[in-house]
């Protein structure tokens, strides 16, 4: 049975989210002109059957750690008990199966440097039906992360997006994470809306203080607020890694042209055998033709091009196995 599309008021709710991820229904009401209520019921709709998850996440671009892209060339018999494996590790933030099925792309961002030695150099390369293991260190993030792709195509304007998004700090000081921030972090990756009172329960520490260091994590950067959803409920049916590889000169100018691109929900400048990666989403194969032959082809710079469209998503920000598993 087809899933039921996304009305209007779905995907302003989904672009407040994006704007603000722990703004009150009440602003999102004022912002799209309805009540607090509809706001609400909306809302529960979407984490019931559009896949709506908000959860908090860390940057590590702004954390200055090591994110780093695998792609596992696998045995077709093996790839979905790997992807589900690898999808329960805290380590990998999204997964995907490409290539019919024979092949696992995966984000991770080890907590440690043990952890990426562990996994590349100690659990994978012993793991039955893996056949390849390419890493992709990730150099600079051209789109992606805290910018959200429903910007790009939403239906809010720019005012109304301003009017919820939190003020920004005139000059909003580095910080470091600490091992007193573990709870609370944890408890914002489950639920990024999780209220001061969850928190203070969570953490054991004030409801001041739990308030104090959220807004401190947050205007940082280190700390943002992420949403996930179904990206067919709004017609994009195709989603598609793209390998590029661009002569160094044009490295720069050719990431910063894709995330300007409406397909693009996520460009990245990368280390090994490319030096580009991007996911992309298209209605149908015909569009996303026309997208790699067309825009993505004309770019000045770009002197290879490998697809890869995804399967199926094992991961995207949160893993909930299938129902036989």
């Amino acid at each position: 049975m087809e899933s039921t599309p996304f009305d209007d008021l779905d995907l302003g709710i989904l672009q407040a989210l994006e704007a603000d991820g722990r703004a009150p229904f009440s602003r999102i009401a004022e912002v799209l002109g309805v009540s607090d209520q509809t706001v609400a019921r909306r809302y529960r709709r979407l984490v019931a059957d559009g896949g709506l998850r908000v959860v908090g996440l860390q940057d590590s671009q702004v954390l200055g750690r090591d994110n780093w892209m695998l792609r596992l060339r696998c045995a077709p018999e093996g790839a979905e008990t790997i992807a589900a494996a690898l999808a329960r590790r805290p380590d990998t933030s999204w997964i995907g199966l490409t290539s019919g099925g024979t092949e696992i792309v995966c984000g991770t961002v080890p907590r440690t440097p043990g952890d990426h030695e562990d996994l590349l150099l100690g659990k994978l390369p012993r793991t039955p039906h893996i056949v390849e293991i390419r890493a992709h260190q990730v150099l600079h993030r051209f789109f992606g992360g805290p910018e959200g792709w429903l910007r790009k195509y939403g239906p809010l304007a720019p005012d109304r997006i301003a009017a919820l998004r939190p003020a920004a700090p005139t000059a909003p000081e580095p910080v470091s994470l600490t091992p007193e921030d573990a709870p609370l972090l944890a408890a914002l990756r489950r639920d990024g809306r999780a209220t001061y009172p969850e928190l203070q329960r969570a953490t054991g520490r004030s409801e001041s203080a739990v308030k104090r260091r959220l807004s401190r994590l947050l205007a940082s950067g280190a700390l943002f607020i992420d949403v996930e959803y179904d990206t067919q409920r709004l017609g994009y049916g195709v989603t598609a890694m793209l390998w590029i590889t661009a002569a160094p000169r044009h490295l720069d100018d050719v990431g910063r042209a894709l995330a300007d691109h409406p397909e693009i929900a996520h460009a990245a400048a990368t280390a090994g055998p490319s030096n580009l990666v991007a996911t992309a989403l298209a209605r149908d194969t015909a569009d996303f033709y026309r997208y790699v032959s067309g825009k993505l082809g004309r770019l000045e710079g770009v002197e290879h091009v490998e697809t890869a469209p995804y399967l199926r998503r094992v991961k995207q920000l949160t893993y909930r196995p299938p129902a036989r598993w």
